[in-house]
């Protein structure tokens, strides 16, 4: 059992907490998820069963949309309502001001990554150093807001649409417009809509009352690997050429010319499948002089 399902993360639940459920109710061998998603936050979180952990270093680079609700006025010291309140404004901000703020913050920003967050300093999170009145200085990063779009103004409630790269952390925008505004601000909401390719349209909701039934909804509800690389070139080979490639010969000494696609530009990713569609390999093209790479090698029992 080799694949990915997506479970609609419920609020009040680490990531780390549904990775364990699934791998649990699945009976899996490995488990993990593609991104970490806050407990209060909900939605969209990919689950890679058994083989399929092997794809995370291909998923978690994707770019993400997230449903959020900012709380104006409000100040926290985890930059979302559920931290320690460390201010408290009363102050009326003008509806225009708020959308000229959140304007700001589209396309390629620096942002500095909260001290509670599982981002690592010296191999530990840093909300550990945080509970403990350490605050190890973080390094500015850039990251990249594709799209911003208010869907509601309800003071002192503003809730939006942001797509963005990875890394991004959605709280620290609404605590950079807050400070923008000068009443402060932290997040109150958050749904996460999508991640790359996975959509809120394949998550699965963990329900609690038939164990036996969750089993069957996640093993019928699992996506093939191949299907979750669906940017990359597909090149299919065959079961003699496959089991090479798993025994860790390279793609050049495997294929034929014509079996890998003479266009193919330099960085290129390719997913070489078998013929009853399993993944096999992934590789990367090095260009039609150079030829390709294998980066990863999948197990037979996909």
């Amino acid at each position: 059992m080799d694949g990915i399902v997506v479970i609609d993360k419920p609020a009040g639940f680490t990531s780390h907490d549904v990775v364990s459920k699934v791998k649990r109710i699945l009976g899996a061998k490995k488990a993990g998820h593609t991104g970490t998603l806050d407990p209060m936050a909900t939605g969209v979180l990919p689950v890679c069963i058994n083989e399929a952990t092997k794809l995370a270093q291909f998923l978690s680079v994707e770019n993400k949309t997230y449903l959020a609700t900012m709380l104006l006025g409000v100040r926290t010291d985890t930059q979302d309502i559920e931290g320690k309140v460390t201010h408290e404004s009363d102050q009326v901000v003008a509806e225009e001001d708020i959308r000229r703020a959140m304007r700001k913050m589209v396309g390629k920003i620096s942002q500095t990554p909260p001290a509670f967050s599982a981002l690592k300093h010296k191999g530990k999170p840093l909300y550990k150093y945080a509970r403990k009145g350490e605050f190890p200085e973080v390094s500015p990063r850039e990251v990249e807001i594709f799209s911003l779009d208010i869907r509601e103004i309800a003071l002192p409630r503003v809730t939006f649409e942001i797509s963005c790269s990875k890394g991004t952390y959605i709280r620290t925008i609404c605590e950079d417009v807050g400070n923008m505004l000068g009443c402060g601000a932290c997040l109150s909401g958050l749904r996460r809509r999508q991640s790359g390719f996975f959509t809120e349209a394949l998550a699965l909701a963990l329900e609690e009352d038939n164990a036996d039934g969750m089993k069957t909804k996640l093993s019928d509800g699992m996506l093939t690997m191949a299907k979750c690389l669906p940017a990359f070139t597909a090149v299919e080979v065959s079961e003699s050429q496959a089991d090479k490639l798993r025994d860790g010969f390279q793609p050049d000494a495997v294929l034929s010319p014509n079996d890998v696609l003479p266009f193919l530009a330099v960085g290129d990713m390719i997913k070489f499948v078998s013929p009853e569609g399993h993944l096999v390999a992934v590789g990367q093209s090095n260009g039609p002089v150079s030829g390709v790479k294998t980066i990863r090698v999948f197990n037979k029992n996909d």
